[in-house]
């Protein structure tokens, strides 16, 4: 594969998936990459559907300084942890998706004003969602007082073939109003439509004076595709799917691989 045409300044990458391992801790090898990566002048952002929240954790150990946004791109915030740009869900896409999801028997998560709202405290991928993103989540007996200004509905299920169909029919429903696609094969996430990690990613690179030809974007999910495919780069993960890999120009190692550190020292900083 060919290395970029232009230098890269700027490297934009997912979080889970990509920058993490499986057990969402950083691999030693990715933070010694982040390190040549800020001593070479190529700045490092992160983008995720994470909350920004649960980005925090990733500040020290890779030194960013560097604006991050959280949802998808629904709110990106500065160093100083200042609201730069902010992006919440149509109310009636809102309860549209709501609806819809419990409908299908999914467990649903929403999350609204800095918490995160649920009624199954039972549901499978709680312990899974709280390591990575260090909040905790309060039981609500009806989303209905909740969902204006909500900047992320989410679908959970054990059942990856219920979650296929959810995105396809929801897409189908309010995709006109919303950005509807899976972070994980197991999450459906649903934003504002410019809560996506195209836009996220563009924005991330006007922030820090940076050309989108001049930006490498690194992810895993169907939801990466948006900055995958405006980025003067493309990296998927080993890990990623099939239609990930078939519109990235480079392929690594999975997350559990060094892929990450290994597709900044073949493809952003070679010798």
């Amino acid at each position: 594969m060919a290395l970029p045409g232009r230098p890269i300044r700027l490297v934009v990458t997912d979080v889970d998936g990509t920058l993490v391992k499986h057990d969402r801790t950083l691999a030693p090898s990715t933070i010694a990459a982040a390190a040549k990566l800020r001593a070479a002048g190529v700045k490092l952002a992160v983008v995720s559907s994470r909350p920004v929240g649960g980005l925090e954790v990733l500040r020290g150990p890779l030194a960013l300084d560097t604006p991050r946004a959280g949802f998808n791109g629904g709110e990106i915030v500065g160093a100083d942890d200042s609201v730069l740009e902010e992006h919440t869900i149509p109310e009636d896409a809102c309860r549209a998706a709501v609806a819809a999801l419990e409908a299908a028997g999914t467990d649903v998560w929403v999350f609204v004003g800095g918490a995160w709202l649920l009624k199954n405290p039972d549901a499978h991928y709680i312990p899974r969602e709280q390591l990575s993103i260090s909040m905790d989540w309060r039981v609500v007996d009806d989303f209905a007082p909740h969902l204006a200004r909500v900047h992320k509905v989410m679908g959970t299920s054990t059942d990856f073939d219920l979650m296929g169909r959810m995105e396809a029919e929801l897409r189908g429903r309010i995709g006109h109003v919303a950005m509807v696609a899976r972070s994980q094969s197991y999450y459906l996430d649903v934003t504002h439509t410019q809560a996506n990690k195209g836009t996220a990613a563009l924005a991330l690179a006007r922030l820090l004076g940076v050309a989108p030809e001049e930006m490498a974007c690194i992810g895993d999910m169907p939801n990466d595709l948006p900055m995958l495919d405006i980025a003067g780069f493309a990296i998927a993960m080993g890990n990623a799917t099939d239609e990930v890999k078939s519109r990235a120009h480079a392929v690594t190692e999975d997350n559990d691989s060094d892929g990450w550190a290994s597709a900044i020292a073949r493809y952003i900083l070679p010798t």
